[in-house]
């Protein structure tokens, strides 16, 4: 089993920052990725940002040069920097954690944290 805290969220004007953390515990090992997702009302879930085990990054080109995702390997933790905020960028952000274990692989997701964008 895999558990979150995900932290970080809340109300920002637009043009300002936040950072999220999520951090997972647990059965962890054959860390494959870890990424940002997010949800806003009435839309699917989309990519935000990931970052795989050799530090590739990828991130959706609405977030691109704002948005900057990082890891701490020793703390299972991912994070997602956010500035230039705007209020299109409001949404239930979710952390994905992805194990690989032999031919098997595992998606894990956190329990979002919302993100508002607002004046």
């Amino acid at each position: 089993q895999v558990q979150f805290v995900e932290s970080g969220g809340g109300l920002v004007q637009p043009g300002g920052s936040l950072r999220l953390s999520c951090a997972a515990s647990g059965s962890i090992f054959g860390v494959s990725a870890m990424g940002w997702y997010r949800q806003a009302q009435g839309k699917q879930r989309e990519l935000v940002a990931t970052l795989t085990s050799g530090a590739n990054t990828n991130y959706a080109d609405s977030v691109k040069g704002r948005f900057t995702i990082s890891r701490d390997s020793a703390k299972n933790t991912v994070y997602l920097q956010m500035s230039s905020l705007k209020p299109e960028d409001t949404a239930v952000y979710y952390c994905k954690l992805v194990l690989k274990r032999g031919p098997v692989i595992y998606d894990y997701w956190g329990q979002g944290t919302q993100v508002t964008v607002s004046s």
